[in-house]
């Protein structure tokens, strides 16, 4: 199986989540590669010995607890150091002896598991602690050091420092206390490594000495008594010599390791090989594994199967065999029923044991398989623009190209995505397919023909998802050799569906034949009202209100009109009415103006305010117009006689 191939396995059983557990259980960065390296194992003996592995890691952890690991990560670049020529220095040899402990302490706990008799505790054999080294290092360095005893000279030396430091100290108190008004404090400070005195600034040329510093703000000067400056370079000579003295310390214990790098460095192997052992033995002890039995005889058995992911107390037992005479197994039954974690509990568990490791199960025989083939899930693309079922049927050609009879192949909702007629026969053709190719093989569907098909062919047989028609609730328990039904009738008739429908339904599903347990002669069990659409109350849509035409708004207003004009809100009498523009005249106190009647409102209606004859002339016209008016009214009436 290539790589691409076995991530996108391990990511659809979710191995990849086994292995992201697996990983945080080890120490070293070697073993935690090593496990996102893992693969299925292909030969027998190789694959016993994983497994004997194991169980020999999670026994010695049972019976002694967990063991002392620890990387040796950064000692392999010490030996580096050491190995070229290199001195190390106090602290990265300190490192490299806490490294030494480390696996004396590993040695001492491989030891106690050799009472144990088991074989795993052997590896100890390939460990050496060189105490010999560690001891030299932990007497000659400590807390990042090297220790005043490590040597006679380095012991003479320092004592000698010592000594003629306190005596310089001495020299600068004698100075302090003679020049009390000349200093700014009362202690000597080192400045520079320099012992020094703080001097006020103004008596500078009153002591003698050299200055070395000076304050921030330059009120105090530093300076070197010259009855000190003259053990200066005794000192200086002195610490030369410690630090000579300490370097040959140092690059004696490094050699001393560089001795010894060749066997440290089998130390650092050994360690890795432990720690990937004892992640698997700690992961094991996770989910309460087992060791299963390994064959080539292609039969698997699990007795009471669990997915390691989910909580053991929750988790129904998963009771399954295929094998002996038996290819494939047709699964069946209501949705939520479980089958699709039922067929990835078998593939996960046996993709786990031909990893090395212990499966979730309290017996297992599990046969090795050259590759495992899925498809699981809808696998739509987007990107690609698959459908759920251009991407089924890409993923299965893929997996009917790769299928051999040491195959083992799941399948969940085989053929669905497409028409039920098509997608039938579809996976019946697949079916047989497979059966020619000689691998074992799960398959989930709904299809009532499929099951028939099962029930006719040989080698493959039929299993059901179990549920409870009472509770209305899957009890996730696989049952081999009965077909399942979807219950979809069942669970509708239980919840209260109108018997009319149900006849409806049943009659396009069976026809005349119905299922044993479908009683359509009674009344329905929940509910005593035959359904009636819409009759539940619902929040209903509620649709935009259209504006209620009217007639033209501008004719509201007669002559005579008392109104008020927007927006100065001043007051006036309507003139004359509007045209057909809509605009009116309106008879402000100092003049008339033309106005759109929607800058209009009406205060008090004409007749409300005039009798019922009144001549708006009065008020709307000038005296002059009005005489003009009466005469040429009376002319007009005059001629009109004479005529």
């Amino acid at each position: 199986m290539t790589n691409i191939n076995m991530t996108k396995t391990e990511n659809t059983l979710e191995f990849n989540r086994i292995k992201e557990k697996w990983m945080e259980l080890a120490y070293t960065p070697e073993a935690k590669e090593k496990i996102a390296r893992t693969q299925i194992c292909l030969s027998e003996s190789e694959l016993s010995a994983k497994q004997r592995e194991t169980t020999e890691a999670k026994a010695m952890i049972e019976k002694l607890g967990n063991p002392p690991l620890t990387t040796l990560e950064g000692v392999k670049e010490l030996l580096v150091i050491a190995t070229k020529g290199g001195c190390l220095t106090a602290e990265q040899l300190e490192n490299a002896e806490k490294a030494l402990t480390a696996v004396k302490r590993l040695k001492d706990y491989l030891n106690r598991g050799k009472g144990y008799d088991i074989p795993l505790a052997y590896y100890e054999e390939n460990l050496d602690s060189h105490e010999d080294v560690r001891d030299e290092i932990a007497l000659q360095i400590r807390n990042g050091r090297v220790e005043d005893g490590a040597s006679k000279l380095l012991k003479s030396l320092r004592s000698d420092i010592d000594r003629l430091e306190q005596k310089m100290h001495e020299k600068a108190a004698v100075v302090m206390r003679n020049n009390k008004e000349c200093m700014s404090d009362s202690f000597s400070t080192i400045r520079n490594g320099r012992i020094c005195i703080p001097v006020k600034k103004e008596y500078k040329f009153k002591i003698g000495g050299t200055v070395i510093d000076k304050s921030a703000t330059g009120n105090t000067l530093f300076i070197e008594p010259k009855e000190v400056g003259k053990f200066y370079e005794e000192l200086q000579y002195l610490k030369i010599e410690e630090e000579n003295e300490e370097r040959r310390i140092l690059y004696t214990l490094t050699a001393m390791l560089a001795d010894v790098a060749e066997s440290i460095e089998q130390n650092s192997k050994t360690i890795e090989k432990l720690d990937f052992a004892f992640s698997k033995g700690k992961l094991s002890l996770d989910y309460a594994g087992t060791e299963p039995k390994i064959n080539t005889e292609r039969h698997i058995k699990l007795k009471n199967g669990r997915h390691p992911l989910m909580e053991k107390e929750i988790c129904v037992p998963l009771q399954f065999e295929i094998g002996n005479g038996v290819s494939g197994i047709i699964i069946t039954g209501p949705n939520t029923g479980g089958k699709t974690v039922a067929i990835k509990t078998v593939a996960l568990n046996c993709l786990m044991a031909q990893c090395g490791l212990h499966v979730a199960c309290e017996e297992a025989d599990i046969c090795m398989n050259s590759n495992f083939l899925c498809d699981i899930g809808d696998g739509q693309n987007l990107s690609e623009n698959l459908s759920t079922f251009s991407a089924h049927i890409t993923n299965v050609l893929d997996i009917l190209k790769k299928v051999n009879q040491d195959s083992l192949v799941i399948m969940d909702e085989l053929g669905s995505g497409t028409d039920p007629t098509e997608g039938m026969g579809i996976a019946i053709a697949i079916l047989e397919e497979l059966k020619k190719s000689g691998a074992l093989f799960l398959v989930t569907t709904h299809y009532p023909e499929v099951k028939c098909y099962a029930e006719k062919e040989a080698g493959i047989v039929n299993a059901r998802m179990t549920f409870d028609k009472e509770s209305l609730k899957p009890l996730y328990q696989l049952v081999i050799g009965e077909a399942g039904e979807s219950c979809a009738l069942y669970i509708a008739q239980r919840l209260g569906m109108p018997l009319e429908m149900l006849r409806c339904a049943a009659s396009q599903a069976y026809g005349e034949e119905l299922p044993k347990d479908l009683d359509l002669s009674g009344t329905c069990v929940v509910g005593e009202a035959e359904l009636k659409t819409g009759e539940k109350a619902v929040p209903r849509i509620q649709k935009k209100k259209q504006p209620v035409k009217k007639g033209n708004s501008a004719e509201r207003f007669s002559r005579g009109d008392s109104v008020m004009i927007y927006p100065d809100k001043k007051i006036g009498i309507v003139c004359q009415k509007a045209n057909d523009k809509g605009v009116l005249q309106v008879q402000l106190p100092e003049k008339k103006i033309w106005i759109n009647h929607k800058r209009v409102k009406l205060l008090v209606a004409a007749d409300a305010l005039y009798p019922e004859d009144y001549d708006f002339s009065i008020i709307f016209d000038t005296v002059e117009n009005r005489k003009l008016r009466h005469d040429m009214e009376r002319k007009y009436v005059e001629e009109m006689i004479k005529l």
